[in-house]
Order: structure tokens, then C-alpha cells, then sequence
């Protein structure tokens, strides 16, 4: 009895698992890459913008 007391602590533990996943995603709202690549956009405008005393260095 105790064997099927150990085996179930995981198979609850799943269970209660994939019960928060899903209350934790109700609410999450669908976003689009569109921040990521404005964010991206910048960083590459400031690398590839060329300063002048950084050469001789």
C-alpha cells in the first residue's frame, strides 16, 4: 500500500500541475513580434552607427 502511495504523490502532482498551467495561461494575451522587432531595429541602427574615436583605438 504504501508503493501506491508513492507512485500517486507524482500522478497528483502532474495533475495539479497542468491545472495551474492552464488558469496561469487564461488571461495571457496573444502578442505579436512587432515590439521584438522594433527593439531589434534600434540595435542595429546603434551598431551600425560608426564613431569616430573608436578607430585608432
Amino acid at each position: 500500500m504504501a508503493a501506491l502511495a508513492w507512485l500517486l504523490i507524482p500522478l497528483v502532482a502532474a495533475i495539479a500541475a497542468g491545472l495551474w498551467g492552464t488558469w496561469a495561461n487564461r488571461t495571457r494575451k496573444v502578442r505579436g513580434d512587432g515590439p521584438e522587432l522594433d527593439g531589434y531595429a534600434r540595435f542595429r541602427a546603434a551598431m551600425e552607427k560608426s564613431h569616430e574615436g573608436a578607430r585608432g583605438a
